[in-house]
């Protein structure tokens, strides 16, 4: 089973003891916040879907000092299922990685009704949350613990970009944005192997790598593993691509290209691969890209099409060996500041 990404809390019954629009008072369940504070630590994100008047409960919330933990609350009288979607399409996750957790047996069965995929708990359960092996991530890096933070300073950039008044690149140019592509370090491989795990759309193959295996290819000299960081005006989005490459003496090949989702409105998502292509090109040597089709990774099939890879092998069962002839490799966008570096 996947992890779970976020947790979707309702309120009444759940989050607190009581109804906010009918007792004069509520209380927090015990131990709940100790519980929402140690997921938020693990990198797990909370949201909320309840049917509540929004300004009184997220007053409550502000007096129980628990605001900050929860993003994009929706809090209205639809639906819960359509709060839950809002949810999921603001945080750009997979539905099959988000817990929603209420006390009435009607919305867990609404919300299981629209969303198949996701998981529902009843509120009673909630005590158990933190040995949960889906809440129970095997490595916390520090990008897991900035992802509460790493969401917000992106509302803030989504803030700025709704509020501008010219031409998308010219936002971007604003945002001061610096790509950093490095060749792994030991200490970038438990983020690698989180990205493997957390990522779909983007991932070129869909293969999840441990760390005992990426430490492997880290070691090997037919193998380089990458790793790039964005950072802008607003802050850093962590580690968010990772790509790694076999060598020899007459080719390249890309086994794994990976790119998070939380940058494709960044324009960033060919960079690295440009970057490979370029290297590629200046040893004089050929460049292949395995890929592997999966339920979510469309995208980057078009990724490398449009990058002009040709497919040269596809064996009628999801798996293609792409080849580019490095006649036409893509500049890196004018908006973007990309840095390089290798180790020595």
């Amino acid at each position: 089973m996947k992890l779970i990404k976020c947790v979707i809390w309702d309120l009444d019954h759940t989050l607190w003891e009581g109804v906010l629009s009918e007792d004069d008072k509520v209380e927090l369940k015990e131990g709940i916040k100790d519980i929402i504070i140690e997921l938020d630590s693990r990198g797990i994100l909370h949201s909320i879907a309840s049917k509540n008047n929004y300004t009184d409960a997220i007053n409550q919330l502000k007096v129980f000092s628990m605001d900050q933990y929860f993003l994009y609350p929706q809090i209205s009288w639809d639906a819960k299922s359509y709060g839950v979607s809002e949810i999921q399409k603001k945080l750009n996750i997979g539905m099959d990685t988000i817990l929603f957790i209420d006390d009435q047996l009607f919305e867990l069965d609404e919300v299981k009704s629209v969303h198949s995929e996701i998981t529902c708990m009843n509120a009673l359960e909630y005590k158990a949350l933190l040995d949960n092996p889906r809440l129970v991530p095997e490595f916390i890096t520090e990008d897991s613990k900035r992802r509460r933070f790493m969401y917000l300073e992106d509302m803030d950039r989504q803030e700025a970009e709704r509020s501008y008044q010219g031409p998308h690149d010219k936002f971007l140019s604003s945002l001061n944005m610096r790509f950093t592509i490095t060749e792994a370090k030991e200490e970038d491989l438990k983020r690698a192997e989180e990205l493997t795990i957390r990522t779909n759309q983007l991932n070129s193959t869909g293969k999840c790598y441990g760390y005992e295996e990426l430490m492997m290819y880290l070691k090997s000299s037919t193998h380089k593993l990458y790793v790039c960081e964005l950072t802008d005006k607003y802050g850093s989005y962590g580690k968010i691509g990772i790509a790694l490459v076999e060598v020899n003496e007459t080719q390249w090949l890309i086994k794994l290209l990976l790119m998070s989702c939380r940058v494709m409105s960044r324009g960033v998502g060919t960079i690295l691969l440009s970057y490979i292509m370029k290297q590629a090109k200046q040893e004089g040597k050929r460049l292949l890209a395995d890929f592997r089709v999966t339920e979510r990774n469309k995208m980057m099939h078009v990724t490398y099409v449009f990058s002009n890879f040709q497919e040269i092998s596809n064996d009628g069962e999801g798996n293609i060996i792409f080849e580019n002839d490095l006649s036409i490799i893509q500049d890196y966008p004018k908006y973007v500041d990309v840095k390089t570096t290798q180790n020595t």
